[in-house]
């Protein structure tokens, strides 16, 4: 199948996915339990996961499946669907409206389509290799800002957990751009893909949390590489931008 038949398959995923957040999403008696080291899981994350596993098993039963919550299931193709049922959880059991459902598949080790959904901001973004990135029927464009002086820079937390793992020259980017947000997780990014900002980082990553991220941003025109310069979902960081302030913002990340 090609990039755009597998981005079908996804948004119909992204379909069955957002009632599903939304019914549990600002309920009083919704259950949730602490992973040790990971973080919450919602019965909605569980939820989420089995309805897209159970779909993919009746539309795609050769599709192996890698996701946050169940693990990897081998297929019998080199290609994969790799599911994160909620990002941002804390944000969903808060009742923060800004989490996503988020689905890609990864065809002999590229990402090759993408899906971000975030159902209570009414708002999705996709994209296919080789065919651009949208949000609905809006192409998606990077910024072409050039100058850090001038760049809006996106963040995380700057405390707790991830504050131990931020790079040494955090400060010194945050000091040098023009203005900086923290949004964190899926937002920042597709953020930068739209062009609202320049550069966003992400120190602590899982495979599941930027795979669409990746092919929507690179096909906004940016670029998404670990903080070593790596372009991968595997390296346990995430750091996407406009494509021309990528190497400076490594080097200052760097320290």
């Amino acid at each position: 199948m090609d990039a755009r038949g597998w981005l079908a398959f996804l948004e119909e995923l992204a379909d069955e996915a957002d009632p599903v957040a939304l019914r549990y999403f600002r309920t009083q008696d919704l259950v949730v339990e602490e992973k040790p080291e990971l973080g919450p899981v919602s019965e909605a994350d569980l939820a989420i996961e089995e309805a897209a596993r159970s779909l993919t098993s009746q539309r795609h039963p050769d599709l192996g499946i890698l996701g946050e919550e169940q693990g990897e299931t081998a297929g019998s193709i080199d290609t994969r669907l790799i599911i994160d049922p909620i990002d941002a959880t804390r944000n969903f059991v808060r009742g923060i409206p800004i989490f996503a459902s988020l689905f890609a598949i990864e065809e002999s080790g590229e990402l090759v389509a993408g899906v971000v959904s975030a159902p209570a901001l009414g708002a999705r973004w996709s994209a296919a290799r080789g065919h651009g990135a949208y949000s609905g029927s809006r192409r998606l464009r990077v910024s072409g800002i050039r100058e850090l002086s001038g760049a809006q820079l996106f963040h995380g937390s700057l405390g707790g957990v991830e504050a131990k793992q931020h790079p040494p020259g955090l400060n010194t980017l945050i000091q040098r751009s023009e203005r900086q947000r923290g949004f964190g997780d899926f937002y920042q990014h597709v953020l930068v893909a739209e062009g609202a900002g320049e550069i966003a980082v992400d120190p602590i990553v899982a495979p599941w949390d930027i795979a669409p991220l990746l092919v929507v941003v690179e096909e906004a025109g940016g670029r998404a590489t670990t903080l070593g310069g790596e372009r991968t979902i595997y390296g346990g960081s995430f750091v996407s931008s406009n494509g021309v302030t990528h190497e400076e913002a490594l080097r200052i990340l760097a320290g």
